[in-house]
C-alpha cells in the first residue's frame, strides 16, 4: 500500500513540523520527571468539588508522591517491570499520583472504569491479570465479587477527597460514610494510599533507592497502558499503547493547537481521565505544557462545573458534544460564559454543527473537533484553529497517514467513500494476548478503523457512516454484543437485537428490540435486569417488543436491516 499524497500540509502553521516520528522522551517516567523539574512549585492539579472544597498539588508534590508509590509497588509490594497495575479511579488528585507512580515503577497501567459492575470488572481483571489494584473506596465493595476465582495480591484504596486539606477531607469523608452512605465497609485486605506512600518513603530512605532505576530499561517500544475497548468487533480487548505511542500523540495533538502558552494554561477536565481522550490530551498533554489541570470528579449534574468556572481562569476545555450542549442550556453558563477561554475541543462522538455554531456565538471562541480511537492513542485528525471545516473531523496529525479503502483493501478514488485506514507512530502495538483480533484490524502496518469516510481535495476528512455496530453514548462506546448477552439471559427473552438510535441529549442511545418468550415481560423489568450487569450508559433507553426480528437466510439477526427500518420509522414520526 502506497502512502497517499498529503495536500493538507499546506494548512500547517508556519514552523509546524510535518513529521514527529521520534518521541521527545525515552519513556513517560522521564517526561514526568523533566516537567516537574521545570515547573516545581507551580500548581499542577486541582480537585474541584461541587461544594467548593478544593485541593491542589504542585508539580513537585506529584513528582514526590509518585516516586513514593513507585517504591511501594516495586520494593514493598514486590512488583517487577512490566507487571500490570489496574487503576480504577474517578478524576481527583489521586489519579495523577497513581498513574505516574505506575509509569515510574516500570509497570503497565490498566485503566478501569470505576462505574463498572463487578461482572464487568471481573472480565477485565481476568484478561489483564493485574498484580495490583488502586481503587476508589466508593466502589471497593465490588472488588471481592469481581475477584472471585482470581487473585489480585496488592489492593490500594483511596478516597475522592484524597490529598485535600484536612478539614474538607474530613467533612467529605463523614458525609460519604454517614449521610449519603456512598462508602461502604471494605471487607478485602488492602492498604490506604497515604499509608502506601509512607511505606514507600520509608523504604526509599532505608535502602537509598534511586527511583529512576526502576524505569531505566523501559523504552518507547514497551507497553505503557492497556486501554480496553471493543474495537471494531465488540469483543473487549486491551489495546497495548506504548510509551512512544502516547508521548508522540501528545506532541502531535499539541502541534496543531495554536495559542497555548507553556506554564500559563488552565485546563478544565470534566471528561474522566480513564477515557483515552482525556488521558492523553488532558492528563499527559497539559501536564507536559505545565498547565494547571482542574479536575472534576463527577460532572453530573452540570452545575458541578459552576464553581470551577467561577474560581479559575479556564483557558481550555475538552469534552463531548453532549457536555457542550448541556452547558449552553445551563442558566448560570448563559449568564456568565468563561471569559478567559481560548478555545475548546470536542472528541469521543460526532460534534453537531448546530452545537459548534451556538458555542462560538455564546462564548466567542471556537469549538474544534478531532477524531481518533482507543487503538490510535487516540487522536488521528484535528481541525485547525481558524481553518475549521464544518462537518469535518479535520486534517491528519503530523506523521499520520490516512487512506480510504474499498472492501478489497485498495485505495479508492479521491472523494469516494471507503473505510478509513490510518498509519502513524500513535498506532497501538496490538491487542493484549489476542493476535487473532489484532490481525483483523492491522494490515501491512495500517490500522482499519471500521469507519467510513471521505477525504476532500484539500485533505480534510469527513465521516459518512460507521461500518461497525458500536453505539456511542455521550462519547462512551457501547457494544451491542455485550448488551444483547445480558438481555438474552433474562428468562422472558427469546431473541434480542441492540442498535443505536439518535438521541438529542447523548448523541446516540441504546435501543433494544426484543421477541418475548414471556408475554408479561415489561420494559421496566428488562431494564432492572440489565441494571445488575451493566454500567448505566449501557442500559437500553428504548425497549420495544416485536413479534420477529429481521434475519438472513441462515437465521442471523440483521442489525443493519433493523437499524434502517427503525431510522425510517423515526424519520416518519
Amino acid at each position: 500500500m502506497q502512502h497517499p499524497d498529503r495536500p493538507w500540509t499546506a494548512f500547517y502553521r508556519a514552523g509546524a513540523r510535518v513529521d514527529i516520528a521520534a518521541p521527545a522522551y525515552r519513556n513517560l517516567a522521564d517526561m514526568i520527571r523533566s516537567v516537574a523539574e521545570t515547573y516545581g512549585r507551580a500548581p499542577a492539579f486541582t480537585c474541584c468539588l461541587p461544594n467548593g472544597m478544593n485541593g491542589t498539588l504542585s508539580f513537585a508534590q506529584v513528582d514526590e508522591m509518585s516516586d513514593a508509590l513507585a517504591v511501594y509497588l516495586r520494593d514493598v509490594a514486590g512488583l517487577r517491570q512490566g507487571d500490570r497495575v489496574a487503576v480504577q479511579l474517578p478524576n481527583g488528585l489521586a489519579f495523577p499520583v497513581a498513574a505516574f507512580g505506575v509509569f515510574k515503577a516500570g509497570c503497565v497501567l490498566v485503566n478501569v472504569n470505576p462505574m463498572y459492575t463487578a461482572e464487568e470488572m471481573a472480565r477485565q481483571f481476568r484478561d489483564a491479570a493485574p498484580h495490583a489494584l488502586i481503587v476508589i473506596d466508593m466502589f471497593a465493595d465490588k472488588v471481592m465479587q469481581a475477584t472471585k476465582g482470581q487473585s489480585i495480591p496488592n489492593i490500594i484504596v483511596t478516597r475522592v477527597a484524597e490529598f485535600l486539606p484536612v478539614l474538607p477531607r474530613g467533612i467529605v469523608g463523614l458525609v460519604q460514610r454517614h449521610w449519603d452512605r456512598t462508602v461502604r465497609p471494605i471487607e478485602i485486605a488492602h492498604i490506604r494510599l497515604p499509608d502506601a506512600l509512607a511505606a514507600g518513603r520509608a523504604r526509599a530512605a532505608q535502602a537509598r533507592i534511586e527511583v529512576d532505576a526502576y524505569h531505566q530499561g523501559v523504552t518507547g517500544d514497551d507497553v505503557a497502558v492497556l486501554q480496553y475497548t471493543g474495537g471494531t468487533t465488540g469483543v473487549a480487548k486491551g489495546a497495548m499503547l506504548t510509551h512512544a505511542n502516547l508521548i508522540v500523540n501528545m506532541e502531535q495533538t499539541m502541534e496543531l493547537i495554536e495559542g497555548l502558552d507553556k506554564g500559563r494554561e488552565v485546563a478544565l477536565t470534566a471528561l474522566p481521565l480513564y477515557h483515552i481522550f482525556a488521558f492523553t490530551v488532558n492528563l499527559l498533554g497539559f501536564y507536559w505544557l505545565g498547565a494547571r489541570n482542574v479536575l472534576i470528579p463527577n460532572p453530573r449534574p452540570l452545575s458541578n462545573l459552576k464553581r470551577a468556572f467561577e474560581n479559575y481562569k479556564i483557558t481550555w476545555l475538552s469534552g463531548v458534544n453532549t457536555l457542550f450542549n448541556g452547558l449552553m442550556n445551563e442558566i448560570w453558563f448563559q449568564d456568565s460564559p468563561p471569559r478567559h477561554l481560548k478555545f475548546a475541543s470536542a472528541g469521543g462522538m460526532a460534534l453537531q454543527s448546530s452545537v459548534a455554531r451556538r458555542w462560538e456565538a455564546m462564548t466567542g471562541k471556537p469549538l474544534l473537533q478531532g477524531y481518533g480511537l482507543t487503538e490510535t492513542s487516540p487522536v488521528l485528525t484535528f481541525n485547525l484553529l481558524g481553518k475549521t471545516r464544518d462537518g469535518s473531523i479535520g486534517v491528519p496529525l503530523p506523521s499520520t497517514w490516512i487512506a480510504i479503502l474499498d472492501d478489497a483493501g485498495q485505495p479508492v478514488a479521491q472523494g469516494t467513500p471507503g473505510e478509513i485506514a490510518a498509519r502513524g507512530p500513535q498506532i497501538m502495538k496490538g491487542y493484549w494476548n489476542n493476535p487473532d483480533e489484532t490481525a483483523k484490524v492491522m494490515r501491512d502496518g495500517w490500522f482499519l478503523t471500521g469507519d467510513i469516510g471521505v477525504v476532500d481535495p484539500d485533505g480534510y476528512v469527513r465521516i459518512v457512516d460507521r461500518k461497525k455496530d458500536m453505539v456511542v453514548v455521550s462519547g462512551f462506546n457501547v457494544y451491542p454484543n455485550e448488551v444483547e448477552d445480558v438481555l438474552a439471559a433474562h428468562p422472558g427473552v427469546r431473541e434480542v437485537a441492540v442498535i443505536g438510535v439518535p438521541d438529542a441529549t447523548t448523541g446516540e442511545a441504546v435501543a433494544a428490540y426484543v421477541v418475548r418468550s414471556d408475554p408479561g415481560l415489561t420494559a421496566e423489568a428488562l431494564r432492572a435486569h440489565a441494571k445488575g450487569h451493566l454500567t448505566a450508559y449501557k442500559i437500553p433507553k428504548r425497549v420495544e417488543f416485536r413479534d420477529e426480528l429481521p434475519k438472513s437466510n441462515v437465521g442471523k439477526i440483521l442489525r443493519k436491516d433493523l437499524r434502517a427500518e427503525v431510522l425510517a420509522q423515526l424519520a416518519a414520526e
